[in-house]
């Protein structure tokens, strides 16, 4: 699949894929599976096959990227020495059964390697508009330009100008939508203190453009004045969809123009820090009318109240519990019903809503397909994912790194992954918590460390020589998160050493086994070597995912594609699923073209 142009796979061609995956990580799952920080505790090195030690050892790390990670025509390929079929097979099965990460028509390189559009200056993006480039960081900037494109499109295929941002964060995606493209985009995040962010960028954003205005004395344009509407809330991808249609019903006035804060109200900010889910919070202070950003703080008064699609709330004050009870799981008050009495005129009653997540994290990509799926008002959305280990499966419903442990499901069915009934019935389609972490892995960076030859690679080593140090100290202590050393690569070991014992909780004037530790720091390259082969099979676990949500998506009647849409060197979550509902099959066709 490398890009869009070309003939997609089907349905049956997409199984199959998934049934080769399988067979690999069921074969060499042990590689992907291993922590690198037991290099050493556990022999991985001595765990790999004797003919792949023997070619693999001492390699130098330019000829690890080239001959291993990158993938190039066959007779440009050098070898130093003669490598077994089984690691050539090795190779070349998993570059092969990878979706391709290359997006089309893309433009040339900069000497760091970076983006075209980072030539001239590599903080600022020649192909974004100046006015969306304050606070936003190089990577969110191409990002955004890429994404804006499929939104557009889609936007023009469906006739629908309502977006729906799912995890919106600081709202960089969500402002060029709404300023720069003039949709009407409703942005929903779980953390307060991003929204408030959001605001304030927007509101920086809308002075510049007024004082351009008034400096020009005539209209800016393409550029609108009517910015996002921001919203705090959690989406639950077990909410029925009428919840999660709610609040984003209510965000729409008469004349279907989404309404916004000027700035949070006392009783958002309490809600804010309250403890537990949070409800999704309406905007405080409405333009009202549809009238545009300009009017930003002219208008006052409170917003109505509003429930969205949460296990749990608590009430606007103090958080206590809504006394009369008609307030639970999904919080739609009883006998009332937005949609019950559609508006004339209202894009949600006419099924007309375009849902986009950029790099939404863990199982909140997955509540963007359900609430695609079930929702008859959504015609259509992108989905860029990240955050893999952070999904909830059958064999761990709360991972590690969650900022709240999730509501039990109602169902398996409700789990992160796998969500279609196929791969769920596929053997071998476990994936474990570090196969999904190594997949969030960036596999063109390590490859530019290792043609550098960069310091920066000798920090596994470091780490796993720190996990031996700490088990001879108290072997019941495995795999601690300890805390990050700050340039852990320039440090003498000894310092390291001495940090990071402190940082477990042990004697950091602990004497070390020079020897030992000699010993260990001398198989950097073997455990470089490791995390390559590793890092090899790490878009074989995004594939399977992702096809796991393609198939999802087709047995439930929809038409859905994956495209390469980012640079890899700089975002390497670049794969966005794309799906539509009936109708919009053919155009799904040309949404990765260049304009």
């Amino acid at each position: 699949m490398t890009c869009l142009s070309s003939q997609p796979l089907s349905l049956e061609e997409q199984k199959q894929l998934a049934v080769n995956i399988t067979h690999i990580l069921s074969l060499y799952g042990s590689i992907v599976d291993s922590y690198i920080i037991e290099f050493f505790t556990d022999n991985l090195w001595g765990k790999l096959p004797y003919s792949w030690q023997a070619v693999l050892t001492d390699l130098p790390s330019p000829q690890l990227a080239s001959v291993l990670l990158e993938k190039g025509k066959p007779e440009e390929v050098c070898y130093s020495a003669v490598w077994p079929l089984s690691l050539l097979a090795f190779k070349a099965t998993a570059h092969t059964l990878a979706f391709s990460r290359t997006p089309c028509g893309r433009g040339g390189t900069s000497v760091d390697g970076r983006p075209e559009e980072f030539r001239e200056n590599r903080c600022q993006s020649s192909k974004l508009n100046p006015l969306f480039r304050k606070h936003v960081k190089p990577k969110k900037q191409h990002e955004i330009r890429q994404l804006e494109k499929v939104v557009k499109k889609l936007s023009k295929i469906t006739k629908c100008d309502q977006v729906v941002d799912i995890g919106s964060g600081q709202g960089h995606l969500s402002r060029f939508l709404a300023f720069g493209l003039g949709l009407s985009v409703t942005a929903i995040e779980g953390d307060g203190q991003l929204v408030d962010m959001a605001i304030q960028f927007d509101q920086e954003l809308v002075w510049v453009l007024e004082k351009e205005q008034a400096r020009r004395a005539k209209d800016l344009g393409q550029i609108s004045l009517r910015g996002p509407s921001h919203m705090v809330g959690w989406v639950d991808p077990q909410a029925p969809w009428q919840e999660f249609l709610l609040p984003l019903q209510r965000e729409i006035d008469t004349t279907g123009s989404p309404r916004a804060e000027s700035s949070p109200s006392l009783e958002a900010s309490a809600t804010r820090n309250s403890p537990g889910p949070r409800k999704i919070i309406p905007p405080a202070a409405p333009w009202g009318g549809g009238r545009d950003v300009a009017e930003m703080g002219k208008a006052g008064g409170k917003g109505p109240g509003g429930w969205g699609c949460v296990a749990t709330a608590t009430e606007e004050h103090g958080g206590s519990p809504d006394p009369s009870g008609s307030r639970g799981s999904g919080c739609v008050p009883p006998g009332h019903h937005p949609l019950s009495h559609p508006r004339a005129g209202n894009p949600l009653a006419e099924g007309r809503v375009l849902l986009t997540g950029l790099h939404a994290c863990g199982d909140l990509s997955v509540a963007l397909l359900r609430h695609f799926t079930r929702c008859p008002q959504v015609v259509a959305m992108t989905s860029v994912a990240c955050c893999y280990m952070k999904l909830t499966t059958l064999e761990e419903p709360a991972p590690p790194g969650l900022a709240t442990a999730p509501p039990p499901p109602t169902n398996l069915s409700e789990r992160g992954y796998p969500l279609s009934a196929w791969v769920a019935g596929l053997p071998g389609h476990a994936l474990s918590y570090k196969a999904r972490e190594v997949a969030c892995h960036a596999v063109e960076d390590y490859a530019l460390r290792l043609r550098r030859e960069s310091p920066v690679l000798r920090a596994h080593c470091y780490r796993a020589a720190l996990e031996t140090l700490i088990r001879a100290a108290d072997p019941a202590r495995r795999r601690l998160g300890v805390q990050t050393i700050n340039k852990a690569h320039q440090l003498p070991f000894e310092e390291y050493a001495r940090l990071g014992l402190q940082r477990a909780g042990l004697d950091p004037a602990a004497p070390l086994d020079q020897a030992c530790v000699d010993a260990m720091l001398a198989q950097q390259q073997k455990v470089v070597a490791f995390f390559s082969l590793a890092l090899l099979l790490a878009p074989l676990v995004e594939t399977l995912i992702l096809l796991d949500r393609m198939i999802y998506l087709q047995e439930q009647g929809f038409h859905c594609e994956v495209i390469p849409l980012f640079d890899p060197r700089i975002s390497p979550r670049n794969l966005v699923l794309v799906a539509a509902k009936a109708g919009l099959d053919s155009a799904l066709s040309w949404l990765a073209e260049e304009d």
